[in-house]
């Protein structure tokens, strides 16, 4: 769902992608990159230091992990039996970690610089697959400008504390649905659901993804194919 968003990278409409999420997939997809893009509760593909918040190369942290963490699933034979903690090279504190947000740690400094001019002349908020409950992410939802739309992608309707009310405000609208059929919809609707075949060719989507995606392409297809007309025979007097 997030690759099919960030196609809009390209075309200069993405301001940035905000996600909650801290697996780092959004890293993966073209055209947003760490500058489209800010983890809010942080991210799981950087490392730094718990004291003082030095990085450290995420692949030089990867390999300190296996050679200093055990493997609690007992599948990586060259795994040392006890852990030891991994040493920051700046401060020398052993507090080097998975760049996330821990329980009642303060958010990156990033998304409270960020999220001001970001939001000034948006134009449409995208909300995706969240029950908007956790703050301050939920926060944008008001904060954009009062000419903004706000579209909630979702299951179900959420966001009435946060004054996000699709029955009652004009701007504000929910399309009720799986993310990924959603997007895919909004994609034909704006004439770029061709964009996403390099995805199918590259196999950069997981299985049940690029199936989805590709009985949507075929029926896009089946819909721009002419139709074949057959003359009747003209009569013979």
């Amino acid at each position: 769902c997030i690759r099919r968003i960030s196609t809009n990278g390209g075309r200069g409409k993405l301001v940035r992608l905000y996600t909650q999420n801290i697996d780092g997939l959004e890293d993966q997809c073209e055209g947003i990159g760490h500058q489209r893009r800010i983890a809010v509760h942080g991210s799981m593909d950087e490392a730094e230091c718990a004291s003082c918040h030095a990085t450290m190369d995420f692949d030089r942290f990867c390999e300190l992990v296996a050679r200093q963490i055990k493997d609690i699933s007992g599948q990586d034979p060259s795994a040392p039996k006890e852990s030891t903690p991994i040493t920051c090279e700046a401060c020398g504190q052993n507090t080097v970690k998975p760049s996330i947000v821990l329980f009642r740690s303060r958010l990156p400094e990033v998304f409270f610089q960020k999220v001001p001019g970001d939001i000034e002349d948006v134009d449409l908020l995208l909300i995706l697959g969240t029950s908007l409950a956790v703050a301050p992410a939920n926060s944008i939802v008001w904060r954009v400008p009062k000419s903004a739309m706000r579209v909630l992608i979702n299951r179900e309707s959420c966001g009435w504390h946060l004054g996000l009310d699709p029955h009652s405000n004009d701007r504000d609208y929910l399309a009720r649905g799986n993310c990924e059929d959603v997007v895919l919809d909004l994609m034909e609707k704006l004439g770029w659901l061709d964009e996403l075949k390099p995805l199918l060719d590259r196999h950069e989507l997981p299985d049940s993804s690029a199936e989805l995606l590709k009985e949507r392409l075929l029926k896009l297809n089946q819909k721009q194919a002419p139709q074949k007309v057959v003359p009747a025979n003209a009569e013979q007097g």
